[in-house]
């Protein structure tokens, strides 16, 4: 039985020294120490042996399978490496070969010129409310000084989902909200926007969908020039140093004074051209003071309370701002029209 491990050592090298890949590597491994192999053969017939036979021919057998053990781990280092090697040359990659363009996208015009008020109002202290679409009849009207019939809400045209339910068709409902909710009847100072929906027709300068941006400010001793003050910072911010606001008398039912704001031009610095139809001014919001029935329905005194609020619309402004012409461009995702806002992004940065 010695000679035949010895026979058995010198086979195994010589068939190992052949093998070029992992699964010949395992069928070696099974061969010499499988549950069927010579190894354990012989360990069956070691019972026919002498006691000193037994202790040469277990120590040989011992040897031999580390041996084998070895010379496998070995080469399959070897074999890994050689794998490895040959997978990087293959997936190889030229890194000075030109790359491949990657299309990336855009802020969007609508999303740029929102992100842009919210920046200028938080570093003035406001804080961005956020809430429902869905809104009830209470809050989109009722508490904002619109009781059922009048006639302010059928310029509104709502789209109602119940008697009681619609969308929203102003995010004036969140400043109902946010009084309501202040139980100790601190300062309010926020901005609410979000999206809105009436029953326009769709064409060039109105949708049936749109976004809104309103702002409440509450506190004591708030004055119109508190208000003036605030939309001359925010028209500036958005159209340039030089431009000027003016206000002139309207009607909202929920701010008395009422106000709607004009901007100069910024085409003709206020000289009149087409696009401001010779006037020098742009309408960009309108705006008030807190009507004091809306301050007392939400808790507030209005002997000690007062407060402005404007609501302007992102659209409106991007229009404005950029040279627009038709507000379903900002809804028909043609990546033209929106590459062209890519373009304007790079170049303020």
């Amino acid at each position: 039985m010695i000679e035949d491990l010895k026979i058995l050592k010198e086979e195994f090298e010589k068939e190992i020294s052949s093998v070029n890949s992992m699964n010949e590597l395992n069928e070696i491994r099974v061969k010499y120490l499988g549950k069927k192999s010579k190894v354990q053969e012989f360990s069956s017939h070691m019972k026919d042996l002498s006691i000193d036979e037994k202790k040469e021919c277990g120590r040989l057998m011992n040897e031999f399978k580390v041996h084998v053990e070895n010379m496998i781990s070995d080469l399959k280092i070897e074999l890994e490496k050689k794998l490895l090697e040959e997978k990087l040359e293959k997936e190889k990659i030229d890194v000075t070969l030109p790359a491949t363009k990657i299309r990336v996208g855009g802020i969007h015009p609508i999303t740029k010129v929102i992100n842009e008020i919210e920046d200028l109002f938080i570093s003035m202290g406001y804080d961005v409310l956020d809430g429902p679409e869905v809104e009830s009849d209470l809050y989109n009207f009722e508490m904002l000084n619109l009781p059922k019939g009048h006639p302010a809400r059928d310029t509104q045209d709502s789209f109602y989902i119940t008697e009681d339910t619609l969308l929203r068709t102003q995010t004036s409902p969140i400043q109902v909200r946010t009084m309501l909710a202040n139980m100790e009847k601190t300062p309010i100072r926020v901005i609410c926007p979000g999206k809105t929906y009436r029953k326009d027709n769709d064409d060039a300068t109105h949708s049936h969908q749109f976004h809104q941006i309103e702002g409440l400010v509450v506190d004591e001793n708030i004055s119109m020039s508190d208000l003036k003050g605030t939309l001359e910072i925010f028209a500036k911010k958005m159209f340039g140093e030089k431009r000027e606001i003016r206000f002139r008398p309207s009607h909202f039912p929920f701010t008395e004074p009422s106000i709607e704001v004009d901007v100069t031009c910024a085409n003709c610095n206020g000289k009149g051209c087409n696009i401001c139809k010779n006037t020098g001014w742009i309408e960009i919001l309108g705006a008030g003071m807190v009507h004091p029935n809306v301050l007392n329905m939400c808790g507030y005194d209005s002997n000690k309370y007062t407060g402005f609020a404007f609501g302007v619309g992102p659209e409106r402004i991007a229009m404005l701002k950029y040279g627009i012409s038709d507000i379903r461009n900002f809804y028909t995702n043609d990546l033209r029209f929106l590459k062209e806002f890519d373009r304007i992004e790079k170049e303020d940065l």
